[in-house]
């Protein structure tokens, strides 16, 4: 790696991290709002929501610090670069967004389909992108798809007594 390349990616680290201090800021704001809403007794000076909303106002109170800092380590031009590098991370973690997109899609299915059946697909569609597929790897994947969908759903219900969702098929 080049030293620019280095240098690329510690302003696009340097950005992020500037991003993740503003939501940080932006979360606490709405936190430190909805804990002065916290109904209080007679009995209570400062009310229940009062430690809340002191750690929130902590938070927040770190979070502009943070900011600050940011600001003074980001070069103008290191913006420009973020785009790009944001795009190489993208690329380079497509799977993690395969699994995410997968995980969503098995989270909307599961009331439809049921514990077992959306489970199943969910496991076995995730071991098949993402494991190498070799006949003896499938016959795995299948196992363990069948053993962590089908087989969860009867040890809840006949040992645990607890009922995953049936759904509507």
């Amino acid at each position: 790696m080049s030293e620019s390349s280095s240098k690329t990616t510690l302003e696009a680290g340097e950005i992020a991290r500037f991003l993740s201090y503003l939501a940080i800021l932006a979360a606490s704001v709405v936190l430190f709002v909805s804990a002065g809403t916290i109904p209080s007794s007679r009995f209570e000076t400062l009310g229940a929501g009062a430690f809340p909303r002191f750690v929130y106002g902590a938070i927040c109170l770190v979070a502009v610090i943070a900011i600050a800092d940011g600001l003074r380590k980001i070069s103008r031009n290191s913006w420009a670069h973020f785009g790009a590098e944001t795009f190489a991370w993208a690329k380079r973690s497509r799977l993690v967004f395969v699994c995410l997109a997968a995980f969503a899609v098995y989270i909307v299915a599961l009331p439809i389909l049921g514990f077992s059946i959306a489970s199943f697909i969910f496991v076995l569609s995730l071991q098949i992108i993402l494991m190498p597929r070799r006949p003896v790897s499938i016959l795995v994947a299948i196992v363990v798809a069948l053993t962590f969908s089908f087989g969860l759903n009867w040890l809840f219900a006949e040992v645990f007594t607890v009922f995953l969702p049936r759904g509507v098929m």
